[in-house]
């Protein structure tokens, strides 16, 4: 067990997510945490396995993109 532990606020800005995304995560398993009090932490290294987020909006082309395609299917039915 690595000597520092990290909130769930600090994982959840590491990672790019919301702090509630990072409990669903807990609660699923799928992030490893220590429950202390009503507090969970976590090892610094249990976020290397967790794939990193994008913050922010997506370019401007790929929402352009993704529209048209959804005016095409909407179009062919």
């Amino acid at each position: 067990m690595s000597a520092t532990l990290i909130t769930t606020t600090q994982a959840a800005d590491r990672l790019g997510l919301t702090v509630r995304a990072v409990q669903k995560m807990i609660e699923a398993g799928r992030l490893t945490a220590q429950k202390m009090g009503r507090d969970y932490f976590i090892e610094p290294d249990a976020l290397d396995n967790i794939p990193r987020q994008i913050q922010g909006r997506p370019p401007k082309q790929q929402i352009q993109a993704a529209a048209k395609r959804t005016t095409k299917k909407a179009a062919a039915r």
